[in-house]
C-alpha cells in the first residue's frame, strides 16, 4: 500500500500560533500532511493553535459544518463550535496540546499524546518532525542584552538547550525527516568559547551518541534546503559554511527580509549510497510590502496621553505636518524636497476609522493581483478583516512616523538617526540617540519592497514598523504584519491585541512552511528511487 494513501502524520514542537505546522497541513489542500500533534507553553498562543487545528478538522473531517468557524470569525456566534461540532474541538484539544517542553510533566504528557498518534501507524508508514526551540537566547539582540546582565552565565540559560528536548523526541521517536528552524544569531552563539551551532549539527547527526543511549544506528543527514551543503555524523562542522543553512525569505516569495537558519534532517538509513539530487526551495519574484498590504483599509491610529477622537486626530497629525513642511522648507538641503510631501499628507487626512477585532470588509478589499497570493490570503467566506485594530500613539511620536514616511517616499529609504531626523521636534528623549546605537528606532516599511524581519519586538511599540502611507500616520496592525508574514486572512489570534502582535512575530512564515512542505514531500516520494530504502 503506498505511503501516501492518507496523510503523512506531522508532531509540531514549539508550535506557536501555528506557523510552521499551517504550512504543512495546508499542502495539497490537507491531503498531504496531517499534524497529529503540536505543543506550546504559552496559554495565549495555545488558544489560536487549537482554534486552528479545529478548523483544520472541520475542512478534512465534516466540511459540511465549516460555517462554525465562519460564524465565529464574522462575529454571529461566541464560539467556533456547536453541538455538531463540540465532538472535533475535544478532538483539537487533544492534538495541540499547552505544555512545557523540558519540564518533567511536560515531557511524560507529549511523549503519551505520541505515542497515542502513532500506536496503529504501520512501521513503513513515514512521519514529519517540525519546530523551532525558541531563540531569545540565541539571536543577536538577546545576546545583546544579556551581555549588560553582569550575572548572565549563557552556560546556565537553560533557553540555550532547549534544542536538546527536540532532540530527545528523535531519538525516542525516530522520524523519517524533520524541519528544524532558528535565527541566524545561532551560527554566532557560543559556550565556554565553541560554537553551540557546530555542537547542534554533531548532536542532530547522532542522536544516540549526544544524549548517551546505545548505539543503534540512527543516524542523520543534515542538508540545506537552498543549496548542496550536507552534514552527517563524522564531518567536521568546523569545515562547512554554516551561513549556507540560512534561508533568505525574501528570494522565496515571502514579502518579508527573514533570514532563518533552518535544518533538513533526514534519517540515514532512507538514504543507501550519497545522496540524491534533492529537491530545493525555488527563487520567486519578490512580492512587497504594498502588493500584500496595499489593498487592505486605510485606517488611522489611536492617539494615547489625551483623548482620541477623528477631530482631534486630524487636527493634531495635520499641526505637525504643517510646522515640519515649515521646518523642512528652512532645513538642510536633502530634507528640503519633503516639504511638499508633508505638505500634501496634511491635505489627505482621510482614513478616519481605527480598526477592531472583526472589522468589516469591503468587496474586493485586500485582493493583491497574483492568484498564488490571492488564493492564498482570501477567503471569501470571512465578511471581516480579523485582528486589524491600530494600537495609541504620542502625537510627537505620530510627528515621527508622519515625516518618516514622507522621507522614505521621497528617498525609497527609511530615514535613520539623528541625521535625517535633524528638523525640530523629531529627536526622541533618549540620551543615546546620537550615538548612532539607535539609529533605526524609527523605520518605515518601505511600500515597494519587502517588510524588514517582523518580529516579536513589534508587541512592544510600533517604532520599527511604520506604515508607508503618511495620511495613515501609523504603525502596522497585527493583520497587516500577519499578511507580511503570510498568515491567510481566516487565520484568527487569540488575546489581547499585544499578545496578538507576540505571536505573529515568533512565528514561522506559513507561506515559506508550505513550500518547505513541499520538499519534504518530494523527498518522500524518491521513496522508490534505488538510492532510497
Amino acid at each position: 500500500m503506498s505511503i501516501f494513501s492518507s496523510p503523512i502524520p506531522v508532531v509540531d514542537l514549539f508550535a506557536g500560533p501555528g506557523g510552521l505546522g499551517e504550512g504543512f497541513s495546508s499542502l495539497n489542500d490537507g491531503k498531504a500532511f496531517e499534524i497529529q500533534v503540536s505543543a506550546e507553553r504559552d496559554p495565549v498562543a495555545h488558544q489560536t493553535l487549537k482554534l486552528r487545528a479545529f478548523y483544520r478538522l472541520l475542512k478534512s473531517h465534516r466540511s459540511e459544518f465549516i460555517q462554525d468557524y465562519y460564524q465565529f470569525c464574522n462575529g454571529d456566534a461566541e464560539s467556533p463550535f456547536t453541538e455538531n461540532t463540540i465532538d472535533l474541538w475535544k478532538k483539537a484539544e487533544e492534538e495541540a496540546l499547552c505544555l512545557e517542553i523540558g519540564s518533567e510533566a511536560g515531557n511524560q504528557e507529549l511523549d503519551q499524546a505520541i505515542a497515542k498518534a502513532f500506536e496503529n501507524k504501520s512501521k513503513d508508514q513515514p512521519w514529519i518532525l517540525i519546530g523551532g526551540p525558541p531563540c531569545q537566547a540565541y539571536s543577536i539582540a538577546g545576546r545583546s542584552r544579556n551581555k549588560g546582565k553582569s550575572d548572565y552565565k549563557p552556560e546556565e540559560d537553560h533557553r540555550h538547550f532547549l534544542y536538546k528536548e527536540y532532540l530527545r523526541i528523535i531519538q525516542k521517536n525516530r522520524p523519517d525527516i524533520f524541519v528544524m528552524e532558528n535565527v541566524k544569531g545561532i551560527l554566532s552563539s557560543k559556550i565556554n568559547g565553541d560554537f553551540i551551532f557546530h555542537q547542534i549539527l554533531r548532536d542532530l547527526a547522532s542522536p544516540n551518541a549526544a544524549l548517551n543511549m546505545p548505539d543503534d544506528g540512527l543516524r542523520y543527514k543534515i542538508v540545506s534546503l537552498v543549496n548542496d551543503e550536507v552534514f552527517q555524523d563524522g564531518d567536521d562542522p568546523k569545515s562547512l559554511d554554516a551561513k549556507r543553512f540560512i534561508i533568505q525569505a525574501e528570494e522565496y516569495g515571502i514579502p518579508q527580509a527573514r533570514h532563518r537558519v533552518i535544518l533538513l534532517g533526514i534519517r540515514s538509513d532512507r538514504v543507501r549510497t550519497e545522496l540524491p539530487e534533492l529537491p530545493k526551495l525555488s527563487k520567486s519574484d519578490t512580492v512587497t510590502v504594498k502588493q500584500v498590504i496595499g489593498n487592505m483599509p486605510a485606517l488611522r491610529s489611536k492617539l494615547s496621553k489625551q483623548s482620541d477622537s477623528y477631530e482631534n486626530w486630524e487636527s493634531s497629525v495635520r499641526d505637525q505636518l504643517m510646522s515640519l513642511r515649515m521646518s523642512a522648507q528652512n532645513g538642510p538641503e536633502q530634507i528640503k524636497p519633503i516639504a511638499a510631501r508633508l505638505s500634501k499628507a496634511a491635505e489627505h487626512l482621510n482614513a478616519r476609522k481605527t480598526g477592531g477585532l472583526r472589522w468589516e470588509k469591503n468587496y474586493n478589499e485586500g485582493t493583491i493581483g497574483v492568484s498564488e497570493l490571492d488564493d492564498w490570503y482570501s477567503d471569501p467566506e470571512l465578511r471581516v478583516w480579523l485582528n486589524n485594530e491600530t494600537r495609541g500613539h504620542r502625537i510627537d511620536d505620530l510627528a515621527r512616523y508622519g515625516f518618516a514616511a514622507c522621507f522614505s517616499e521621497e528617498y525609497s529609504r527609511s530615514p535613520k538617526g539623528h541625521t535625517d531626523f535633524c528638523l525640530p521636534g523629531l529627536a526622541p528623549d533618549h540620551r543615546n540617540w546620537e550615538s548612532g546605537q539607535f539609529s533605526d528606532r524609527f523605520r518605515v516599511q518601505l511600500a515597494d519592497a519587502p517588510s524588514t524581519t517582523i518580529t516579536s519586538h513589534i508587541a512592544k511599540d510600533g517604532h520599527y514598523f511604520i506604515h508607508y502611507d503618511p495620511t495613515q500616520c501609523r504603525s502596522l496592525t497585527v493583520r497587516e504584519a500577519a499578511r507580511l508574514q503570510t498568515f491567510p486572512d481566516n487565520y484568527f489570534f487569540h488575546g489581547g491585541r499585544t499578545l496578538q502582535y507576540h505571536q505573529v512575530g515568533n512565528a514561522v512564515p506559513p507561506l515559506l512552511a508550505r513550500k518547505i512542505a513541499e520538499i519534504v514531500f518530494r523527498i518522500l516520494k524518491i521513496k522508490d528511487d534505488d538510492q532510497f530504502g
